[in-house]
């Protein structure tokens, strides 16, 4: 009984990989700097409110476990 063959990694030259890289990444159209300064902005009021809303939790639920185990 024959052994199934695995399938294998293509092969590419590093000249040409990187080279491909180059090609695409002239093709991406790149967010204007006011769009990147609103979604940054975005992102750190998004992620201070998450992490005010988990830190109260962790306040909360030892507060709790304090009062129930004491």
């Amino acid at each position: 009984m024959e052994k199934p063959k695995s399938p294998s990694m293509p092969t590419t030259a590093p000249t040409k990989f990187f080279s491909e890289v180059a090609t695409e990444l002239r093709k991406v159209t790149w967010p204007t700097r006011q769009e990147t300064t609103k979604l940054t902005a975005a992102v750190i009021i998004i992620s201070l409110a998450v992490g005010l809303f988990v830190g109260g939790l962790d306040i909360l639920f030892v507060n709790i476990t304090t009062m129930l185990f004491k």
